[in-house]
């Protein structure tokens, strides 16, 4: 059984070892993970009854006006069982109060965000690959010592 949560209430770094962020050629560390987590405005986290986190939602937010949704990430293991659309679901309630709610994916991606009321737009991003990973800018590697 699923159950869902806005709390990071007994969740560790150790909680998010488990192959998230599959694909990304530099991921974030568990410990970055955890960060991201606890500092984003909005979370939800689907678990299973040992407490394992298998999968995540989070957003940031003015709280006034707008937010934008960075990650949704659900463990290959765990992936078609409708947990990604309970995540984006309990999300969009968390922040129904707000006037615009952005998110950006891959076109392959647009579908599953449209059958939840989502709607496709133009944008523009700009993406510091060598930053995926969230680490902290070493001055030294940086040539800026």
């Amino acid at each position: 059984m699923i159950t869902y949560t806005d709390s990071l209430t007994d969740i560790t770094s150790d909680s998010l070892h488990g192959g998230f962020f599959v694909g990304w050629p530099n991921p974030p560390s568990p410990l970055t993970h955890y960060h991201i987590l606890a500092n984003s405005t909005a979370i939800v986290l689907a678990r299973i009854a040992d407490g394992t986190v298998v999968g995540f939602i989070t957003a940031v937010s003015d709280g006034i006006s707008c937010a934008y949704i960075p990650h949704l990430e659900v463990l290959p293991a765990y992936q078609g069982r409708g947990i990604g659309t309970q995540l984006i679901r309990r999300m969009l309630a968390k922040l129904r109060h707000l006037y615009m709610i952005d998110l950006v994916c891959d076109p392959p991606l647009q579908g599953f965000y449209e059958r939840l009321g989502m709607q496709p737009v133009v944008g523009m991003v700009v993406r510091n690959y060598d930053r995926q990973a969230g680490e902290p800018l070493n001055p030294a590697r940086e040539g800026k010592v």
